[in-house]
């Protein structure tokens, strides 16, 4: 699902941008309302597991992979604004140092898995979970219902944006310039890789993961529950740091990352220009947009999550993620960290500025 460069026009790569740009500014100064210091390093840790999630690559019945992604999940438990912001983070970090994904699409990659993902997948859990209490097992349920939904919603999306691409950007001899799929190849490769296998691991990822919070760590759960009944029937076994959790999550995938190079086959949509399968796109010579644009961010420090050109894949695939984890988790931490004190510090100057009006008012 993380589009390449070259497969987009630079104009909907603009689009994409002028879409998701308002949306981050948006969830930034969200975050900055809602967010306390406490809760920063779960949202960094939150980020992580994201990036880790997005490396397990599984394998789909016609030969591709597919993966999930966890922003429904973070959206579950922190709001959909901070889905945003973690799902894009973990993405701008693929991008940078991994090449997995595109920079001039990035706004695009946004849209899809940071915005339509989390939201879509909320707006479910939300309309099914209603008035249940916060441990019943009907939120569980709708967690997982949501994370099923929001992916294949993301998708979806990404099978339109790649499958348009031939019908609006051409020659003059009708000679697909950026990506070379219609719309009836993208939609059936997209929804068979989501529908069929990664959607269903998205759905026992989000709800398994809120099933185990309910009894391990309702504190957590209160965070963007703050007003739902604990409910009856659950039995909260004891009580652990948001970021005891969180560091323990990422911990384990990390160490687990190898495991996605098990999947045969690369994602659909995601090959380079020198591995596109020119037969199965009917096509005599790669698009010239596709050429044009497809390295254009050539800077990635692990190239396909990788150091060592192969030599040593499984290793380089592990410091990868360890390399990842780390940056996502300083940058996220960082970056909300700094936007909850600016807000602070925003409500402390509008509180002496209030308390000496009051004071000059007194003396008048």
């Amino acid at each position: 699902m993380h589009i390449p460069d070259g497969y987009l026009s630079p104009a909907t790569c603009a689009v994409g941008y002028a879409v998701t740009a308002p949306m981050v500014a948006v969830a930034s100064r969200t975050m900055r309302r809602r967010v306390k210091n406490r809760q920063v390093p779960t949202l960094a840790m939150l980020s992580a597991m994201c990036f880790l999630i997005m490396m397990f690559n599984i394998p789909i019945p016609d030969g591709t992979t597919a993966h999930a992604i966890g922003g429904v999940l973070v959206a579950v438990l922190l709001g959909p604004w901070a889905g945003l912001i973690a799902v894009s983070v973990a993405l701008a970090f693929q991008a940078l140092l991994f090449g997995d994904g595109g920079v001039l699409v990035y706004g695009v990659n946004v849209f899809n898995m940071a915005i339509v993902l989390p939201f879509v997948g909320y707006a479910v859990y939300r309309l099914l979970a209603g008035q249940a209490g916060l441990t019943s097992r009907r939120r569980v349920l709708a967690a997982a219902i949501g994370g099923y939904v929001g992916l294949n919603a993301s998708a979806l999306a990404c099978g339109i944006e790649l499958g348009i691409q031939p019908e609006l950007f051409h020659n003059a001899h009708g000679v697909p310039l950026y990506s070379p799929y219609h719309l009836s190849q993208t939609i059936p490769a997209m929804m068979l890789a989501h529908l069929t296998v990664a959607g269903l691991v998205e759905a026992a990822l989000t709800g398994g993961v809120l099933a185990y919070l309910q009894r391990a760590n309702l504190p957590l759960l209160r965070i963007n529950h703050p007003t739902v009944p604990a409910g009856a029937g659950t039995r909260v076994r004891g009580r652990l740091k948001p970021a005891q959790v969180a560091v323990t999550a990422v911990v384990l995938m990390a160490l687990l990352t190898p495991l996605g190079m098990l999947a045969p086959g690369g994602a659909f949509g995601e090959d380079s220009a020198a591995n596109l399968n020119l037969k199965k796109a009917h096509l005599s010579a790669v698009p010239s947009g596709l050429q044009r644009y497809n390295g254009f961010w050539h800077h990635a420090m692990f190239s396909g999550y990788d150091f060592s050109h192969d030599r040593h894949p499984v290793f380089g695939y592990l410091l990868s993620a360890l390399v990842g984890v780390a940056a996502i988790a300083v940058v996220a931490f960082g970056l909300t960290y700094l936007a909850v004190r600016l807000s602070r510090s925003r409500r402390s100057e509008h509180q002496h500025s209030q308390l000496a009006d009051s004071q000059l008012t007194g003396v008048r």
